[in-house]
């Protein structure tokens, strides 16, 4: 009835073969690139301001950051190239009407919708929460949809 010392093990059952990467969620990954502080992981909030690289931190993360220069706290890898505060761009972004956020739920008892966003393109109308590509003017702080400059197709500010 097996067990009784006459079976032989094959070598798949004796050898683990190589372990599976973990997938990471594309989804979740977008939305904590949109929707929190690079530096201090907290929800991003105004004034929020971006890099050369295009990472959004608050701006208060920023300055903290900056401002602490201890010998024993060392530079974290979101925030090592930034030197100053002019290394950043403070954003000016437009407020998504529909937009519901924390105003209706102060106790965490409804659904919040990670495909909503808090903030759109002024221009198309797109929602900044990952799905689309964004960009902004470094002289202004202006943020855009790639599909609204490339509708444009002008080097000044709409604004």
């Amino acid at each position: 009835m097996g067990c009784d010392g006459g079976t032989i093990p094959k070598r798949h059952e004796l050898v683990k073969g190589p372990r599976k990467a973990v997938k990471v969620d594309k989804t979740a990954e977008l939305v904590a690139r949109w929707y929190y502080c690079t530096l201090s992981q907290e929800k991003l909030c105004r004034p929020i301001v971006a890099c050369e690289l295009g990472r959004l931190y608050n701006k208060d993360a920023v300055i903290e950051f900056l401002l602490d220069k201890s010998a024993d706290k060392t530079p974290m890898e979101a925030a090592s190239h930034i030197k100053s505060i002019k290394n950043v761009t403070e954003l000016n972004l437009a407020d998504n009407p529909v937009w519901s956020g924390d105003k209706e739920s102060k106790k965490g008892d409804t659904y919040d919708d990670i495909q909503s966003a808090q903030f759109i393109c002024p221009v198309v109308g797109l929602e900044m929460n990952g799905r689309h590509r964004f960009c902004f003017l470094r002289n202004c702080g202006c943020v855009f949809s790639e599909r609204a400059l490339k509708e444009i197709k002008t080097e000044v500010c709409h604004k």
